[in-house]
């Protein structure tokens, strides 16, 4: 099976003085190579996920008000960095753009309700 866990990865600086990080696809001569390395990349993004989510609870504790968790002008801001990376590294901006909405509108719910735990 042809699961090379070597990654991929081309870092440069952007204007914002941030690492981005562009990747290429293993190749694969077999669906099991195919799913191995999907597999692989799920278990990635599940971290990256986790430890978003870390930051999101860490907003819960510092927002000082509840009408500071949803912030409509960084939802705009993350769909435009979000865009801006995908003509960088070959992603469908438009899919990007609906995951990314969906997905941050499951962190703000999970958002009001930590901050809203956290002041009972």
């Amino acid at each position: 099976m042809a699961v090379n866990n070597r990654r991929h990865f081309s870092f440069f600086v952007n204007n914002e003085s941030s690492a981005v990080m562009t990747t290429k696809a293993n190749p694969c001569e077999t669906m099991s190579d195919v799913r191995a390395n999907v597999d692989r990349v799920d278990r990635l993004l599940v971290a990256l996920m986790a430890e978003r989510l870390n930051y999101i609870e860490q907003a819960a504790r510092i927002k000082p008000t509840r009408d500071a968790v949803r912030d409509e002008d960084r939802i705009e801001d993350v769909i435009t960095k979000v865009r801006a990376q995908c003509r960088i590294d070959g992603f469908d901006e438009d899919m990007a753009e609906r995951m990314w909405r969906a997905m941050m509108e499951d962190f703000i719910a999970h958002e009001f309700v930590k901050w809203d735990d956290l002041r009972k």
